[in-house]
């Protein structure tokens, strides 16, 4: 049997109904026509469902093909590989090996190069079977069984995540958008109300750490003065944890019913969420020791046998600048410096970065201060349950999972919009 007519919805639908009242008159010459009635029109939807199936199956090959297309484009994959052919021509010289540095450079270029192409050349041959399995059953519909359909309806379930992911990974294209990212949370207006919004926000970012699966390190802690954290650091360690996480810098308010208040009314607070690269040893940045004034203290929070007892914990201030960073998770004050000193090095180094894209309104600039009207995402948990994003419109009632670290759609969407820093003409804000 050959297919050899357009199928869409309304044919369906036409033929479908002229097919029935063919079965109708056919049926009530037979000894128990409602039953050989239903019957045959069960067997015929499930023709026409099938056949619908595979259609939208193939205007499915048809976008993702599209999309591979320009996924190429946007990749250069003729010029990546153009460039891997030269530096593996550099690679292959006796010498190469004489300059370390040099040597770790290249590697690294080629390793960047290479990342994305295994798994695009990957979902090329995939895409490529996934056709051909569709025109097979075009062509010869009754060759096919049942867990065949499945199966490649599976398949292009699949492959359509895959292309989602290997977009994703196309929009980082930042410097440092592989390295890992230190984050810092500071409460805001609202006091004891701000500091229990901190600390939900810090349980928010631990679950989607989980869910990404990335590593999450605590560095410090200083808990609020009722309840909550007034502000904490910490480390997310994994692939691309920088480019995902920078979406995620800026202001964000809360809105419910305080459970600190006994008139049970409506408070606002807000929390802000700065997100910086961690910068390799690579880079060079110098940091003189004349230059720091180092302190150390008693380490805060719960304690053991040993932590509280000596002053392990370190708090450094980069004079020149006035940064001031600390440390106290580890048991040993030598492990807390080096730590401090790692986040000291992220932090100059993006402040430098700041103020040559001052011009921008970018980061530091665009922040802005930590209250009404400089918010990038709003949490409503009552009268109703909303979270909206104010720089690219995208919004969801499932507040519940949000908070359980489920933020993909907001980060994939930001990175989707362009990585826009600014709040939307178009989004308003909820109430």
């Amino acid at each position: 049997m050959t297919l050899n007519f357009p199928v869409n919805r309304v044919w369906r639908r036409e033929t479908l109904s002229l097919a029935l009242w063919g079965l109708y008159g056919f049926c009530r010459s037979s000894i128990r026509p409602e039953f050989l009635f239903y019957n045959l029109t069960v067997q015929l939807e499930t023709f026409f469902t099938v056949i619908e199936t595979w259609t939208d199956l193939g205007a499915e090959c048809s976008s993702l093909e599209q999309r591979l297309a320009c996924l190429r484009t946007f990749l250069d994959v003729e010029g990546r590989q153009q460039r891997i052919g030269e530096l593996e021509v550099v690679m292959s010289d006796p010498e190469f090996w004489n300059s370390q540095d040099r040597a770790q450079r290249i590697i690294r270029e080629i390793n960047d190069l290479r990342h994305p192409l295994a798994p695009l050349a990957a979902l090329e041959s995939d895409l490529r079977d996934l056709r051909a399995y569709v025109e097979l059953f075009v062509g010869a519909p009754e060759a096919e069984s049942g867990a065949d359909f499945r199966d490649i309806v599976q398949l292009c379930t699949d492959l359509k995540k895959r292309m989602d992911d290997i977009e994703l990974q196309s929009f980082l294209h930042g410097p440092h958008d592989s390295s890992n990212a230190i984050v810092t949370i500071h409460s805001g207006a609202g006091g004891t109300e701000a500091c229990d919004w901190a600390e939900m926000v810090l349980r928010m970012y631990t679950r989607w750490a989980g869910l990404r699966n990335f590593q999450c390190e605590i560095q410090d802690i200083q808990p609020g003065d009722e309840a909550g954290i007034s502000r904490a650091t910490f480390r997310l360690i994994g692939p691309n944890a920088y480019g995902y996480c920078k979406a995620e810098r800026g202001v964000h308010r809360l809105v419910r019913i305080s459970p600190f208040d006994a008139n049970r009314r409506r408070h606002t607070s807000f929390c802000s969420v700065d997100v910086i690269a961690e910068i390799e040893d690579d880079v060079e940045i110098e940091i003189r020791d004349e230059d720091l004034r180092v302190d150390t203290y008693r380490s805060s929070g719960k304690g053991g046998q040993h932590v509280n007892k000596t002053e392990s914990a370190v708090r450094i201030t980069h004079l020149p600048t006035g940064i001031v960073v600390t440390c106290q998770n580890e048991r040993s004050q030598q492990k807390n410096r080096l730590a401090a000193i790692r986040v000291l090095r992220a932090r100059i180094y993006e402040q430098g970065q700041d103020e040559k894209r001052s011009a921008l309104e970018k980061f530091y600039g665009a922040k802005g201060e930590i209250g009404w009207g400089y918010q990038i995402r709003s949490y409503v948990f009552q009268p109703y349950q909303m979270v909206k994003d104010l720089r690219t419109g995208i919004e969801t009632g499932n507040i519940q999972a949000v908070m359980d670290g489920d933020l993909d759609l907001f980060v994939n969407g930001w990175l989707r919009a362009g990585c826009p820093t600014t709040r939307q003409t178009f989004a308003k804000d909820v109430e």
